[in-house]
């Protein structure tokens, strides 16, 4: 077999990316391997009924058709066509587990909905665009938009809660319709994270938005690969770097190097520090134990993912990065699926 041509090597600890609060919105559409999902391109797993369910009923809401529940904000959507004079529910809420189809279902409504103005980003796009540009003017630039999807919705901290709860309550009250996706139903969200009553009560008033849907199924990208993330050994790390970028651009970082810079790089701009990339490449990987490097790659594993690049690492596995105690504390989940995307990054 003829050999890969050699990459072209960048280093992405050595890039300092800058983001403007204009391009961070600019930037909130669907990710690349989504910007063709289609309720139609749906693929719902016939052992798993809830999957089709919620793709009708998600359908109907694209299309302003579920009226606002009367009472019990977090049943299933009743199956019926709004009548003229009951509004329209403002928010659906799909929680489920990771790999189920969440993603290209949300990704599906922003297709559907016929509005100029509506957006697509995850969570942490949306905190950090209020970061940039302080609250007031994010609700000002965000008022009138038809609809808002949030991605893996969760959060991490009492300054997020009170944050999106305002944000979203204001656009909720103008007009605006949101879909959200996360692994943590509405009214649990924050637990095991902080139980201050007055954070709860924050987070009780902003579920009563959404009306939730549950869709169980089996992660599609650990079906075919059980046996974990690849590691590669260091003698063929640099022709399998090659290989994974077709000869193209692909970074070459030690782990520790890029853990350490990302501290330096505010979330919001890591989707700017793998621009032009086509492989992610990480010598001497070790698992992680200090909880705010395990949270930043986390933010870091999701911007590789939604641009479906490849992964080639050494050292400890990929799916091994996080330690055993932060897997059973209050960012489980989270942890859990940056593992599963891990997993399909290195086999990619």
């Amino acid at each position: 077999m003829t050999p890969a041509p050699a990459a072209t090597i960048v280093h992405l600890a050595e890039r300092d990316p800058q983001l403007t609060g204009e391009e961070m919105l600019a930037s909130l559409t669907p990710p690349p391997q989504f910007e063709g999902a289609t309720f139609e391109t749906y693929r719902a797993d016939p052992a798993h009924p809830s999957q089709q369910e919620s793709k009708e009923l998600l359908q109907r809401f694209a299309a302003g058709q579920i009226a606002a529940p009367r009472a019990g904000l977090f049943g299933f959507g009743r199956k019926k066509r709004q009548p003229a004079d009951e509004p329209m529910l403002p928010g659906v809420y799909l929680d489920g587990g990771f790999g189920v189809g969440k993603t290209h279902l949300l990704a599906a409504i922003y297709h559907a909905v016929p509005a100029r103005r509506k957006l697509f980003g995850s969570f942490i796009e949306y905190t950090a665009l209020v970061g940039a540009l302080g609250y007031q003017n994010t609700v000002d630039l965000l008022r009138g938009t038809a609809l808002i999807c949030i991605d893996e919705f969760e959060l991490d901290d009492p300054g997020d809660t009170m944050v999106m709860t305002r944000l979203l309550g204001e656009l909720v009250r103008t007009g605006t319709r949101l879909a959200a996706t996360s692994n943590t139903p509405p009214n649990a969200l924050g637990e095991g994270r902080f139980a201050a009553q007055d954070f709860l009560r924050e987070i009780q008033s902003m579920s009563s938005s959404f009306q939730t849907i549950r869709i169980d199924g089996v992660d599609y990208r650990q079906r075919s690969l059980e046996e974990g993330a690849k590691a590669e050994s260091e003698a063929d790390y640099a022709a399998a770097l090659a290989s994974a970028s077709h000869g193209g651009t692909a970074s070459d970082d030690s782990f520790a190097g890029l853990v350490a810079h990302l501290a330096r790089v505010h979330p919001s701009r890591y989707i700017r520090l793998i621009e032009g990339v086509e492989a992610i490449g990480l010598r001497d990987v070790r698992t992680l134990t200090d909880q705010s490097e395990a949270l930043r790659f986390v933010a870091f594993v999701d911007r590789v993912y939604d641009a479906q690049l490849p992964l080639v690492a050494t050292g400890v596995p990929l799916d091994r990065v996080f330690a055993e105690e932060m897997l059973g504390g209050g960012y489980r989940k989270k942890y859990l699926r940056a593992i599963s995307r891990l997993v399909a990054s290195t086999h990619a």
